[in-house]
């Protein structure tokens, strides 16, 4: 019986078994290939899902201000929602997508570029969606203008074209103290006053934000300027110490007193690298005085007690949600040209002809306030002063994205912007040395 069972078995081919074997292993790998890729899709879709739910909470999670309740949104809450809307739409859906995973390489990087190159460009708002100059309640512009950030060339050139645009150019007179924050009586008297000029007007004063409509009246056009934070701290330091500047003031204010010779002698760097307390810049620290310019943010913050504690994250959130509800635009010192352009295309009433006046009259308008007694400071220097900017640095930064932002949304191909090194972010624009 034995001997009958071994001559039905059949026998199989040595080169089928390995074809055999083969197989299995072949399916094997396919089935952890697309395991891994389907797990990475899965990976994909809980991250838009996640998307969506941020995006529907800035459509629904409403920030609100001192201010009276707006009905639209925010440029933030508009982009949250285009990109959830844009995302069902197809828009998402459409763009580039890897079909198979493989480990990270040259080829992944420019792939992941050019997704996020696409996504950039469909998720770029409409002008409308960035603009405020609609929301203002009648032609005033309101230029509550940041010291030392090329303001006085700004205020020149808004005086030039008041009378090429015919408005209305009015400043606040020279004060013995500028003071910055105003109690709620002084806000309304100041709201009075640029409220009492007949449009169109400007009125130009160094004053923290201030809510027109908290006091019954129309809200302005809002427009400013910044600048990096330490250049622009760096200038005032050696603008107070200027001879032409107590010239002036003594005779403005014949009875002012001189001040001490050593301390008109001593330089920033000194002063930072010694320790003095007047190059100190503490977090926190409250210091109320004409002497104090270092929070760029307490202009847009308001007047509010919130605002004065130096790089707090308070005054930093409320700065930023005042620009994007309130200020048509904020344009950035290192960067006249995209400022220009941008005052001119959203707020054209006023700053039509802006550019072109700036770059005929350059040479007029450089010798501005120019500070000839300001020496060079060391970039290490710089940078111990920038370890404690670090929210007046993120609030420059986010006003520079946002002036860009601008540009971007009118889709004009003859408009050139700074070369961006990631996402909606700009590295520094090289410096411009013709302000104090």
């Amino acid at each position: 019986m034995d001997h009958l069972f071994r001559q039905r078995r059949i026998s199989v081919p040595k080169r089928t078994s390995e074809l055999v074997a083969l197989v299995a292993v072949s399916c094997t790998l396919f089935l952890f290939l697309h395991t891994r890729d389907l797990s990475t899709k899965l990976r994909r879709i809980q991250g838009r899902l996640n998307d969506d739910v941020t995006a529907f909470n800035h459509l629904t999670d409403r920030v609100h201000t001192d201010q009276t309740e707006h009905t639209l949104g925010t440029a933030q809450e508009y982009k949250g929602g285009l990109q959830a809307l844009r995302r069902h739409s197809g828009a998402e859906r459409n763009k580039p997508q890897r079909t198979l995973e493989a480990e990270p390489s040259e080829a992944d990087a420019s792939q992941e570029q050019i997704e996020q190159e696409y996504l950039d460009k469909e998720l770029i708002p409409e002008p409308w969606e960035l603009n405020n100059t609609a929301r203002a309640g009648r032609e005033m512009l309101f230029f509550n203008r940041v010291p030392k950030v090329g303001s006085q060339t700004f205020m020149e050139l808004l005086r030039r074209l008041a009378i090429r645009n015919q408005f209305g150019f009015h400043r606040d007179a020279v004060q013995r103290v500028e003071t910055i924050r105003l109690a709620p009586a002084d806000q309304q008297l100041l709201v009075s006053l640029v409220s009492a000029h007949a449009p169109p007007a400007s009125y130009i004063k160094h004053v923290c934000y201030t809510n027109f409509t908290r006091f019954g009246f129309p809200s302005p056009i809002y427009v400013n300027v910044v600048r990096d934070p330490v250049e622009r701290v760096i200038s005032w330091y050696y603008y107070v110490r200027a001879p032409w500047y107590y010239v002036e003031r003594k005779r403005a204010f014949p009875d002012l007193p001189l001040p001490d010779p050593a301390w008109l002698k001593k330089d920033f760097e000194t002063c930072v690298l010694s320790g003095d307390r007047e190059c100190q810049y503490i977090e926190g620290e409250t210091h109320e005085g004409i002497g104090d310019h270092r929070r760029q943010t307490l202009f847009f913050c308001g007047h509010e007690a919130q605002c004065t504690p130096f790089n707090s994250v308070g005054a930093l959130q409320r700065a930023k949600r005042v620009v994007e509800e309130q200020y048509a635009v904020v344009g950035v010192l290192e960067d006249m040209n995209s400022t220009l352009l941008a005052f001119e295309r959203y707020v054209p009433r006023f700053f039509t002809g802006a550019s072109r006046l700036y770059w005929e009259e350059l040479n007029t308008f450089n010798r501005i306030n120019r500070n000839a007694f300001k020496p060079p400071v060391s970039e290490a220097v710089k940078q111990i002063v920038r370890a404690n900017f670090t929210r007046e640095i993120e609030f420059y930064e986010f006003c520079k994205q946002r002036l860009h932002m601008q540009l971007k949304a009118l889709r004009d191909p003859t408009i050139t912007l700074p070369t961006p090194t990631r996402s909606w972010r700009r590295k520094r624009e090289s410096k411009i040395n013709d302000f104090n």
